[in-house]
């Protein structure tokens, strides 16, 4: 059996630090979509039924989308996705250890977290 990759929920937005706080404006103030607090200090939003962290992200001079897969096993979706030529990018963030998941990026250079849903 193949291991089934699907839409996750989570949305990242990469920020520059100049361009942070008024993008967190942007979407809380201007927008106005519900924020998501609960995870403090990190900054989300309600998104549909998606939600949008913004990430203050001091190496970038632009900001940068990174979306979420989720899989119902990790391991044979990296297999699946490697023998595709889809290649890992894990060292881009650390992972926590024992972590179900991992990151990959899209032929367009879009940053996927592929990680089974309970991996945190």
């Amino acid at each position: 059996m193949t291991a089934t990759i699907y839409g996750g929920i989570d949305i990242a937005m990469k920020v520059p630090p100049h361009q942070y706080q008024a993008t967190v404006a942007f979407y809380r103030d201007v927008v106005g979509l519900k924020p998501i607090t609960e995870k403090a200090p990190a900054i989300g939003f309600e998104f549909g039924p998606n939600k949008l962290w913004l990430d203050e992200a001091p190496a970038l001079s632009q900001a940068e989308i990174w979306l979420e897969f989720f899989t119902d096993r990790f391991e044979e979706a990296a297999d699946r996705l490697s023998r595709a030529g889809v290649v890992r990018c894990d060292a881009i963030e650390p992972l926590p250890e024992g972590f179900r998941g991992g990151w990959i990026t899209s032929p367009a250079n879009i940053v996927h977290m592929v990680r089974e849903p309970d991996a945190w």
